[in-house]
């Protein structure tokens, strides 16, 4: 089926001005972005769910700044420091009175609304701060102080009314993340490094009142915790390198996790960052003779996760499906990765990834107390066992000197994998099937890269491709970009 009501533009204007290789910053940038977006959608969070008539739009401003200055007030410290406020408008349209199949057909319903009957307008306020600092001592001690600052503030303003009508609760986060590390190198066989992490996150957003149906009260959420790792690198022998490291971290929720889209998807503003202990062994052989090249990697990744933040499918009533976020409780992944690479001088290259990361309910029993049947299954919707490859052919100086014509043909590949949980059901109707996805492009770079003009088809055999939760993807498609450099 041809998807009707999928329009998407998008559309920014970026302006930056400023300093460069001054005695007091190496850079200085001021920058204001401009950007406006439309988006058509055309289906729901299930594939059986077609809509026809909803679909979003918005603009936002967003000032920035950047300062960058080596050796900043004594030798060896370098400082960056960036700065930005996104001011953003979104609306979310859903009132068309019709229902529609994939073959754009319609009828008329006896209620307006494909999902829920709204028009409503958010106002979005980001503030985001970084700041880097290094400070290194002969070459061998290096020390990294960053720190992350992030304000988010969502009000949210229905436009059904003849009035407008601003919900009284307004959803906000205020994040940091603030790291420390040390590395020690003493020479360029090995080095080692050790790091630690402060967390903090604080959300509040509504909450339906437990007593009083369809009332909500503001809920709050905080968070405070640190994390720590140590890393380490050591060259076998020449172009032989192995990589050790272990952390322990936290991953904050995001903001789509903590308060949904106020449409299909539905937030937790009490969810847990995630916190996992990680293990990871990497061991690389590079090696040059003449015009050729080969790089070979290997890789083992053990993670074990707690309060794993999961995305699940549920069914409204009507007919209808949203998604929601909870946390799962515990989760263990092992895998490993291998990646291969050939190049032959300016002229090809041609390598590889296989990959197979195995993620299991690690947890033994359910929320009650009880024997928990999914106990060493495998979590949906998650692939566990991909790879990819690709060929680059190049001919330089084709036409002219400072020409470059580039041909490559890349593939994907992602073995079939669980849609719901391997415990309950018919597992042959309870799968996304293997897929297999190929690609060509083709670009032209004229004067040394001021001109540059690409195509590309994406998906050539027109194969079947979905998402981790069973959505079909668009098939076959052509893309061409021109590029001008002043």
């Amino acid at each position: 089926m041809k998807r009707f009501h999928d329009t998407y533009h998008n559309e920014a204007v970026v302006a930056k001005i400023g300093l460069v290789q001054k005695k007091w910053a190496d850079r200085l940038m001021f920058g204001m972005t401009y950007s406006r977006v439309y988006r058509e959608l055309q289906n729901g969070v299930r594939q059986e769910v077609v809509f026809g008539g909803k679909y979003r739009k918005g603009y936002s401003v967003m000032p920035s700044m950047e300062y960058r200055k080596k050796d900043f007030l004594t030798e060896g410290l370098g400082i960056t420091l960036t700065a930005n406020y996104n001011r953003n408008t979104s609306f979310n349209v859903d009132t068309t009175s019709y229902e529609y199949n994939w073959r754009g057909e319609k009828r008329r319903r006896s209620t307006p609304g494909e999902q829920s009957y709204y028009h409503t307008r958010w106002n979005d306020n980001n503030w985001n701060g970084t700041l880097t600092a290094n400070y290194s001592i002969d070459g061998v001690h290096r020390f990294t102080l960053n720190s992350v600052v992030n304000s988010f503030r969502r009000s949210t303003t229905s436009l059904l009314a003849p009035e407008e009508e601003t919900y009284t609760i307004p959803k906000e986060t205020a994040k940091n993340v603030n790291g420390f590390s040390y590395q020690f190198m003493p020479n360029g066989k090995w080095n080692v490094s050790a790091f630690g992490k402060y967390y903090y996150q604080f959300a509040a957003g509504p909450l339906e009142s437990t007593t009083s149906q369809g009332e909500y009260v503001r809920s709050t959420n905080t968070v405070s915790t640190t994390g720590y790792g140590v890393a380490g690198t050591y060259f076998i022998v020449k172009g032989l390198q192995a990589k050790l490291s272990y952390e322990k971290v936290y991953r904050l929720p995001a903001n789509d996790e903590l308060f949904g889209d106020d449409d299909m998807e539905t937030g937790d503003v009490s969810l847990k960052p995630e916190n996992s202990h990680n293990f990871n062994f990497n061991a690389g052989y590079n090696a040059t003779v003449g015009l050729h090249s080969l790089y070979l990697e290997g890789g083992l990744v053990y993670r074990d996760i707690g309060d794993y933040i999961q995305r699940s499918i549920q069914t409204l009533s009507g007919g209808k499906y949203g998604a929601s976020y909870k946390n799962f409780g515990k989760v263990l992944t092992k895998g490993y990765t291998v990646t291969a690479r050939y190049d032959f001088s300016n002229r090809l290259s041609v390598g590889g990834n296989f990959t197979e990361i195995n993620i299991r309910d690690n947890e033994r029993k359910t929320l009650g107390g009880g024997v928990n049947q999914a106990y060493k299954t495998r979590i949906p919707n998650v692939p566990y066992l991909f790879a990819n490859s690709d060929i680059t052919f190049y001919w330089p100086s084709l036409g002219r000197n400072g020409n470059l014509l580039t041909a490559a043909y890349t593939n994907f590949y992602v073995k079939e994998f669980p849609l719901y949980s391997e415990a309950f059901g018919s597992q042959g109707q309870r799968i996304i099937p293997s897929q297999f996805s190929h690609n060509i492009s083709l670009s032209y770079s004229i004067g040394n890269g001021r001109y540059n003009v690409s195509v590309e088809c994406q998906n050539i055999t027109d194969a079947k491709l979905y998402d981790n939760f069973s959505l079909q993807k668009a098939g076959r498609a052509f893309y061409g970009k021109l590029r001008v450099s002043l």
